[in-house]
């Protein structure tokens, strides 16, 4: 009936897709699209004897429908309601649900121009071009959090197994009108292994939900990465070729969103994401963010706002808060003063012999900071005549970031290429910013593999390694994470924190020592066993402040004390646990929106007597 419809009013390029269900809250019935990617909007269609839309209405799955499609059809067959943005604009019955279901014979056609008109109204839809970064920001987390649904019914499902099942082949079984083609998708969705290789080989407690919520988030910034770099059109299936070939993890997941053999369930919705990235006007909207006074730094302040609209809870458990910048820049500032001043590198961070290491990068906040400060100090000395070759030989060449979520990690890839073409560097397809994708506390590399997934992280974890191992760096910054229940207990740093379990050679003998074992302890006896082993460094981290005067830090304070020259400390406070008050007793407002004190650290060895 649609396609006739279609025909009639010459709207030849419109295609209707069969949307194949896994779930009562799976995906709308029909998409209508033009067979490559521009979406012109989705129907929900209930059998005849649903008598009562008004029911269907309230139903948490057409509130997910309406919240996240703009333009939705409604229908049992008798009635039509057409809805955009989520408000139900028209409603047309064009037969009597009671001579059909109770006298069981076809209904005379009422109101045929009415809904002639609805479906002409539908048909017109396109999605808009104009987004400012917020509305961009709520339509990309809408669309994010049903593929995230999407994701985790794949991952979960039977069909996940390579082999098939049962239940896999009754559900293709019950899909005549797609092709055979579509059917395999159901069946062979390389996404299990994926989450496998994640849970084997770097998150090792990592959930199936955490799973389907970290790889939908990596694939909308992955399309919004893979955007700003598209110059001749743009969509799902032209993302791979726009991801850099030096960042295999994003090589590898796009190669498989963006393949034809991707499940029709996740298909859909992952076109829908990259229309709406398609029309809008990237490169705009981040240097709107750029310019009016948000900070420099563009990337994150969207990412915020994605969160934000996405999933604010998990925003706030997981504490993705970007550290604040007059933080950011107060660190790398006094480090670039350091090194000019303790180690004698009169270019301070933009000095040739500097390597610069965060080793909980998330979306890269410290390393630009730096990559700006290094910038500025050799422009501002010798002039823009060979900054591109100073970009290239030495930030792309000495600075190094290390991430355990894949999200993040897309997000700091994205920002440093879109920072560096604002300091006058575009990335070729040969270059890559040196972060890697690993978890910085385990020293064990990946096997070499050839599997699917698997080969780039075993790559990623190589390159790693040789930093970790090999390469000796003299700055050592950022914010890593707090968590008192840490499972971060790998054998390596396990044996490290013993360090800080004893004073003068004697056991701490503490009832309750488990404060040393949060996730920030670990990262500080990591960077502290990174400058040791080179035999001088800087030390900048914003971390929480309980090891400044806990009793049970005592054994970390003596080894910290015992391996640099100078510590310098400023307790930020803002404690609300301790009820921290400002001298004058004010509230005691902390830094970060979080209940924990926190505290900077700057702490140097060089090569000489104490």
């Amino acid at each position: 009936f649609l396609e006739d419809f279609c025909h009639r009013l010459n709207k030849t390029h419109i295609h209707i897709t069969t949307l194949p269900k896994k779930t009562e809250a799976g995906n709308p019935d029909f998409r209508i699209w033009d067979g490559n990617q521009h979406i012109t909007g989705y129907i929900e269609a209930k059998d005849p004897s649903v008598e009562d839309l008004d029911k269907i209405e309230d139903t948490e799955q057409l509130k997910r429908y309406l919240h996240t499609f703009p333009n939705l059809i409604l229908t049992n067959f008798l009635e039509f309601r057409l809805y955009r943005n989520g408000q139900r604009t028209d409603k047309v019955v064009i037969g009597r649900a009671a001579v059909l279901n109770k006298l069981k014979t076809s209904p005379p056609v009422e109101r045929e121009t009415e809904l002639y008109n609805l479906l002409e109204r539908f048909l017109s839809f396109s999605i808009p071009k104009v987004y400012s970064s917020k509305t961009l920001a709520v339509e990309l987390a809408k669309r994010t959090r049903f593929l995230r649904e999407i994701v985790f019914n794949e991952v979960t499902s039977e069909e996940a197994d390579k082999s098939g099942s049962t239940e896999a082949r009754k559900l293709t079984a019950s899909l005549p009108d797609l092709q055979t083609v579509d059917k395999r998708r159901i069946v062979n969705s390389p996404l299990h292994e994926f989450y496998e290789a994640f849970r084997e080989h770097l998150i090792t407690n990592l959930s199936e939900d955490e799973f389907s919520d970290l790889y939908a988030q990596t694939i909308t910034y992955g399309l919004f990465a893979a955007r700003t770099r598209a110059t001749n059109g743009f969509n799902r299936k032209l993302a791979y070729d726009n991801i850099p070939k030096t960042i295999g993890i994003l090589r590898d997941v796009f190669r498989f969103v963006s393949s034809v053999n991707i499940p029709l369930q996740m298909e859909w919705i992952i076109d829908d994401i990259a229309e709406v990235l398609s029309v809008a006007d990237i490169n705009k909207i981040l240097h709107e963010y750029y310019h009016e006074g948000k900070g420099s730094d563009p990337i994150i302040h969207f990412y915020e706002t994605f969160l934000t609209e996405y999933d604010p809870k998990t925003r706030e458990m997981r504490g993705v808060y970007y550290t604040p910048e007059p933080v950011v820049s107060y660190i790398v500032r006094s480090i670039h003063i350091i090194l000019k001043e303790r180690f004698k590198k009169p270019d301070g961070f933009a000095d040739t012999a500097v390597t610069v290491l965060d080793p909980s990068a998330g979306t890269l906040t410290f390393l630009a900071e730096a990559a700006k400060v290094a910038v500025s100090e050799f422009t501002s000395k010798y002039g823009e005549g060979n900054k591109r070759g100073f970009i290239r030989d030495h930030i792309l060449k000495n600075y190094y970031g290390f991430e355990l979520m894949m999200a993040p990690y897309a997000i700091g890839h994205l920002k440093m290429s879109f920072l560096l073409e604002e300091l006058g560097y575009k990335l070729s397809e040969d270059d890559r910013v040196k972060l890697y994708l690993t978890n910085t506390l385990e020293m064990e590399e990946l096997p070499e593999t050839k599997l699917p997934g698997m080969s780039s992280l075993s790559k990623e974890s190589h390159l790693a390694g040789r930093v970790k191992k090999e390469q000796p760096i003299l700055v050592i910054i950022g914010n890593p994470p707090y968590s008192y229940h840490s499972t971060n207990t790998g054998e390596w740093i396990s044996a490290k924190i013993r360090a800080y379990y004893q004073v003068d050679g004697k056991p701490l003998n503490e009832k309750n020592p488990k404060g040393l074992q949060d996730d920030y302890v670990k990262f500080i006896r990591f960077a502290q066993n990174k400058i040791e082993q080179s035999g001088e460094g800087i030390l900048g981290f914003i971390t929480n402040h309980s090891y400044l005067d806990n009793p049970t830090f005592r054994g970390m304070r003596q080894s910290l004390m015992q391996s640099f020259d100078e510590i310098y400390l400023l307790d930020l406070h803002g404690n609300s646990l301790k009820k921290e008050k400002c001298p004058d007793g004010r509230k005691d407002e902390n830094v970060f929106d979080i209940r924990q004190g926190v505290c900077i650290a700057i702490m140097i060895k060089r090569r000489r007597e104490k």
